[in-house]
């Protein structure tokens, strides 16, 4: 087995360091706060809450020195040059938009908006500003994926003409994931994933066919979709709460086969085999899971001091695409 090309991943402790405010106190936002620290130069100098007190033990916890109530507060204090958005799905474009309005760079957890038009909104009116703003879909700011950009880009795998990819999850009945009031269900959290990855490989379908399965919780409990573009190529993708699934993804092409073994969207191996019989080629890295998202706030740091408004690991563009398909399977995945 010979070695795939390595990542070309600049070093994250050499992006530039800037002082990040944190709009939110939960579960993402702990690891991405651990994750700067423990591999970057960047600085966490703020964190806010609509809750005082949670934004005070927020920063207590997580060695914080500023705690605003309100997001608000975030965006107007003069000490933060950039913004990470990790708040619950439904408050996304309103805290990017806040951050926004107040002059500040953002990133913003994914999905960056409930659906397209939330997204567009935030890309006019960072445009109109000239300030960054990217969609913290940290799977394509991972080094595990120039790997596959640049297999991608090299032709090796022939035509691509399929592409695999399902992301299902076990959870515990009090999990917010459950709960229809948090808008629960697989495809914020999880389907995102699969339907991002189609869309970058194979771009916008000109096809969405869907269907969905309920859960007693009463939110969706699986999405099955196909999307299926202009040329015939076509994704096969699947995303579930009832259980854990195997999480991985494949690109299928004449000439060879890139595997992403599970979990697909986290650092992990890449594998490519090819239909002529000769040796496949590898790409290994550790599974460091969300230890990992440090490479998104790197990224967004280089840009930010290069003067560029937007990431071209994630462009405007791909996050609006993807968000489109989601609504599209979300108007088909309606549980009998």
């Amino acid at each position: 087995m010979t070695e795939l090309a390595p990542p070309r991943t600049p070093d994250p402790a050499q992006a530039p360091p800037l002082r990040w405010g944190v709009m939110g106190t939960g579960w993402i936002v702990e690891r991405f706060v651990g994750s700067l620290r423990r591999h970057t130069s960047q600085q966490v100098v703020a964190v806010a809450s609509r809750d005082g007190a949670r934004a005070r033990a927020a920063a207590a916890g997580l060695d914080v020195p500023n705690a605003h109530e309100g997001y608000a507060a975030l965006a107007a204090d003069a000490g933060v040059d950039v913004v990470y958005v990790g708040t619950g799905h439904r408050e996304h474009v309103a805290c990017a938009r806040t951050a926004l309005e107040a002059g500040k760079h953002v990133l913003v957890e994914k999905p960056m908006a409930m659906d397209a038009a939330g997204a567009e909104e935030l890309v006019a009116l960072a445009r109109d500003r000239g300030l960054f703003l990217a969609e913290a879909m940290w799977t394509f700011f991972l080094p595990r994926f120039d790997v596959v950009r640049q297999v991608l880009d090299s032709g090796v795998l022939g035509e691509v003409r399929t592409v695999l990819a399902d992301n299902g999850e076990h959870f515990e009945p009090d999990h917010r994931i459950l709960r229809a009031d948090l808008d629960g269900g697989p495809m914020l959290d999880l389907g995102s994933y699969p339907i991002a990855f189609a869309t970058w490989v194979l771009g916008e379908p000109q096809r969405v066919t869907a269907s969905a399965v309920g859960h007693p919780a009463g939110v969706v409990g699986q999405v099955a979709a196909v999307l299926s573009t202009a040329s015939g190529a076509q994704a096969v993708l699947h995303t579930s709460v009832f259980g854990d699934t195997p999480v991985t993804a494949a690109v299928c092409g004449t000439e060879g086969v890139l595997l992403l073994d599970g979990p697909f969207y986290q650092p992990g191996d890449v594998e490519v085999r090819f239909a002529d019989g000769r040796p496949p080629q590898r790409w290994t890295e550790p599974r460091t899971a969300h230890d990992a998202l440090f490479h998104e706030a790197a990224e967004t740091a280089r840009c930010i001091d290069a003067g560029a408004t937007e990431t071209p690991l994630r462009p405007w563009a791909d996050t609006i695409a993807t968000l489109r398909v989601m609504d599209a399977v979300r108007e088909q995945a309606v549980p009998e």
